[in-house]
C-alpha cells in the first residue's frame, strides 16, 4: 500500500485555508513576541475563525494603533459558566469607575501559565483601587471545556480573580483575538487603551495599568511598580524545538507534520504498530508500539507490562512539558529517559518523582500540563516517555529556554 502523506496534507491544506495557523508554544523573543494560536481546528470554512497568521516575527503590540470599538463589543459574550465570581459585565465595571483587564488563555498553554505570577501580583496590588482582572478561559482542547478541570486548575494555580469559560469561543471572536496569552485593559470610557499579546513586557504592562487607573480617578502612586519586564531566556539559545502537536488535526495543517512516521497519515482515527528506527530530527515525534492517532491526541493502545511502547523525539532548550490526560479514574504512570537513561536530580522537572531504583517518572492524576524536564544548560536531547497503561493519551510537547522555570 502506497503512503499518501503528502495527499493527505495538501487536501487538509485546502479545506481549512481560514483556519488560524497560531499556537500556544515557546515565544521567539518572550519580552514582546506573540504567541501564535489557533481557534479549535476545524475542517470547515467560517467568516467566525480568524484567518491564517503564518509569521513569527517579533511584534511590539504597544505600538499598533489601537482600534475603536462599536458599544457591547469588548464585553463577555454567550452563555458561560463563571469561576471566583457571580457573573459581570465588563461595561457594568468601567460603569462603576473600574478599569479591566481581560486575559485570554487557557490553562495548559505553558506560555499562560508563565504569565501567572505576574497577573497574581497586579491583582494583590491594584485589586482594590479601581482594577478587575478578568479570565477568559477560551479552551485550546476538549478537556479544557469541563468545568471541573478548569476550576481544579485555577485552586492549583492561585488565581482568586474572576473567570468565564468561553468554550464556543463567542467572547474570543467578539475581540477579534487570536492568541493565548493576550491581555486587553479597557478604561473607564469602555474603549481599549493598551493591548498586549505573548509574555513580557510586563513592566510597560503595569504602567498602562496605572496610567487606566489614575485616569479613572484612583490614586496609585504609593503602590511600588515591578521591576521585571521579562522572564531570563538562556543567554545562548539560539533556537528551541517549536510546540509539538499529537492529534491529527494539527498534524494535518500546512505548519503541521508533527509525526515523524509516515503510517501516521494513512489513516485518521486508526491504530497501528509502530517501530521507531531512531532516526530523529528535532521538529517531530516518533512511536514505538502500538498506538491511535487521534483528533487531538495520539493515545496508547494496549496495557503493555514491561514499557515496551514509547514515544520519543529529539529536542532543543533547557526544559520540556507535555500536556496528558487521565480518561479513567486510575492514576498512571510516565517514565522518562534523556539521552539513554534515566533523569538526574538537577534534570527533573517539578513534577518528577524518583523512585527506589532510581528511575524517574510522573504521574497523571488530572489531565493538564506536565513539567517533566528542567535541564541545567541549554542542549540538544533525545527524551523518550513510556507509560504500560492503555489510557496514556498525549495531546502536546511544549519547550522552554528560560534559566529557570517551566
Amino acid at each position: 500500500m502506497k503512503y499518501y502523506k503528502t495527499l493527505l496534507i495538501w487536501s487538509a491544506v485546502a479545506a481549512i485555508i481560514a483556519m488560524a495557523a497560531v499556537a500556544c508554544g515557546e515565544n521567539l523573543d518572550p519580552a514582546n513576541s506573540p504567541t501564535q494560536v489557533a481557534p479549535r481546528p476545524t475542517l470547515t470554512t467560517t467568516t467566525d475563525t480568524p484567518s491564517a497568521t503564518l509569521s513569527l516575527a517579533p511584534t511590539a503590540t504597544h505600538l499598533l494603533p489601537l482600534p475603536t470599538y462599536q458599544d457591547g463589543v469588548l464585553e463577555v459574550h454567550g452563555g458561560n459558566e463563571w469561576l471566583n465570581s457571580e457573573g459581570l459585565k465588563i461595561a457594568d465595571q468601567t460603569t462603576d469607575n473600574k478599569v479591566v483587564l481581560v486575559d485570554f488563555w487557557t490553562y495548559t498553554c505553558v506560555n499562560c501559565i508563565r504569565t501567572l505570577p505576574f497577573l497574581k501580583e497586579w491583582h494583590a496590588k491594584y485589586a482594590d483601587n479601581g482594577l478587575v482582572i478578568l479570565g477568559v478561559h477560551t479552551p485550546e482542547f476538549e478537556f479544557e471545556e469541563r468545568i471541573d478541570n478548569v476550576q481544579a486548575a485555577i485552586a492549583r494555580e492561585g488565581i482568586g480573580w474572576p473567570v468565564v469559560l468561553d468554550n464556543e469561543y463567542d467572547t474570543w471572536r467578539s475581540f477579534g483575538n487570536r492568541y493565548w496569552p493576550a491581555k486587553y485593559l479597557i478604561g473607564i470610557d469602555g474603549q481599549l487603551t493598551y493591548r498586549h499579546f505573548g509574555e513580557g513586557s510586563y513592566v510597560e504592562t503595569e504602567h498602562a495599568i496605572r496610567e487606566a487607573l489614575t485616569e479613572a480617578g484612583w490614586d496609585v502612586s504609593d503602590i511600588p511598580i515591578g521591576n521585571v519586564n521579562s522572564v531570563d531566556r538562556d543567554p545562548v539559545a539560539d533556537r528551541v524545538t517549536r510546540e509539538l502537536y499529537a492529534g491529527y488535526e494539527r498534524n494535518y495543517t500546512q505548519s503541521g507534520l508533527y509525526a515523524g512516521q509516515d503510517q501516521y497519515y494513512i489513516e485518521p482515527d486508526s491504530t497501528r504498530e509502530y517501530v521507531d528506527d531512531e532516526n530523529y530530527t528535532s521538529q517531530q515525534w516518533y512511536l514505538q508500539g502500538l498506538w491511535t492517532n487521534g483528533p487531538e491526541s495520539i493515545t496508547h493502545a494496549r496495557s503493555t507490562s514491561n514499557l515496551d511502547d514509547y514515544i520519543a523525539f529529539q529536542f532543543v532548550g533547557r526544559s520540556a512539558n507535555v500536556v496528558v490526560t487521565l480518561s479513567g479514574t486510575e492514576p498512571y504512570d510516565v517514565y522518562i529517559e534523556i539521552d539513554g537513561r534515566p533523569l538526574k536530580a538537577d534534570e527533573a522537572g517539578i513534577d518528577v518523582i524518583f523512585g527506589e531504583d532510581g528511575r524517574s517518572y510522573f504521574t497523571v492524576t488530572e489531565p493538564r500540563l506536565y513539567a517533566f524536564l528542567e535541564t541545567p544548560r541549554f542542549g540538544e536531547h533525545i527524551v523518550k516517555l513510556a507509560s504500560d497503561s492503555d489510557d496514556f493519551a498525549i495531546f502536546a510537547f511544549t519547550f522552554g529556554a528560560n534559566e529557570s522555570g517551566i
